[in-house]
């Protein structure tokens, strides 16, 4: 694969992937949405099906990492580091790019949750919060992830595990045909990995396990003309980062010694 084809196959796929997953978000929050309150279990096939959708467009130009800790397991492995820095600009800028589509698809119901009297009070900041961009807004959950409780090490450790089953999972595939992989059999296990790690390690952080998934949204987020959409919890917003690329070194390590 040349490092154009890996650009663009990673961004076109991460757009998508962030563009359906962060509607799903949107459906389930948004006031006037179809879909509003729809539940945990929407949010987590939401998601199983963006990863199936965003893999099987751009797998045949990148081969569909789609995540910067999927990017580092596999490097781990295989000993290749040299396409790592274009996997990770296709990724973040295509996580970018699929937040601004989400929003657009959804800016009538952005505006009117964003309008009405409840959100706006839920937005205001009280004179214990000195540093608003520090305290998470009423959307904010729909571009990025939170805690439920907030404990950095617990929620640090959240992270590393979901991802280290993730991309453990991803390593492994394929060791039932020789080493070959399962191709496009594989999109659809992993599909159902992510939406098997919603289900049970998705509820203290909203599990991220993908640094871009989070970081690009947040930054969309950011710079979004919405009205009363309170701060980015930048001060959080390490934790789904370093936690998946912890995660992914863990697993691709684990790899190398039980599997290699």
């Amino acid at each position: 694969m040349s490092s154009s084809d890996i650009f663009i196959g990673e961004t076109i796929g991460t757009a998508l992937l962030t563009l359906l997953g962060g509607g799903v978000c949107a459906a389930l929050t948004l006031k006037s949405s179809k879909a509003r309150g729809a539940g945990w279990l929407a949010i987590t096939f939401g998601w199983g099906f963006a990863v199936l959708i965003a893999a099987y467009v751009s797998a045949p130009l990148s081969g569909a990492h789609l995540n910067p800790a999927v990017t580092v397991g596999i490097a781990i492995k295989d000993g290749a580091w040299g396409d790592v820095p274009v996997y990770f600009a296709g990724q973040l800028l295509g996580a970018m790019i699929g937040a601004v589509l989400m929003w657009l698809a959804y800016y009538g119901q952005f505006r009117a949750h964003l309008s009405d009297p409840e959100h706006i009070r839920d937005a205001k900041l009280g004179p214990e919060d000195p540093h608003p961009h520090d305290v998470a807004g009423p959307v904010l959950g729909i571009f990025s992830t939170g805690p439920e409780i907030r404990n950095v090490v617990q929620n640090l450790t959240t992270e590393i595990i979901g991802t280290a089953v993730l991309v453990l999972a991803i390593l492994t595939q394929g060791l039932q045909d020789d080493g070959k992989g399962l191709g496009v059999i594989g999109v659809l296990i992993t599909s159902f990995v992510v939406v098997g790690i919603g289900l049970s390690l998705g509820g203290p952080t909203g599990y991220a396990i993908n640094p871009v998934r989070d970081l690009g949204p947040r930054i969309v987020h950011a710079l979004l003309p919405l009205p009363n959409k309170g701060g980015s919890d930048w001060g959080y917003s390490w934790i789904p980062v370093l936690g998946p690329l912890a995660g992914a070194a863990l697993a691709g390590g684990l790899y190398n010694i039980a599997f290699a």
